[in-house]
């Protein structure tokens, strides 16, 4: 794992073409905006856990 030190306005880069910058750093929380190609989606990692776990239970055959 990577781990970086940022502060507001700073970003760091993945790959050419994603982009992810801190918008604010406010008490326990840190607001990050992300810049990336319309073809990648982007979803905070519960939501994509939920995303991952419905598209399992469709692959199950039914009747199981």
């Amino acid at each position: 794992m990577l781990v970086l030190s940022r502060q507001p306005d700073q970003s760091i880069m993945i790959g050419d073409d994603i982009e992810i910058f801190v918008v604010e750093v406010r008490g326990g929380k840190v607001r990050l905006g992300i810049n990336a190609p319309r073809h990648v989606t982007v979803h905070r990692k519960e939501i994509y856990d939920i995303v991952l776990r419905e598209k399992a239970d469709g692959e199950k055959p039914s009747g199981t």
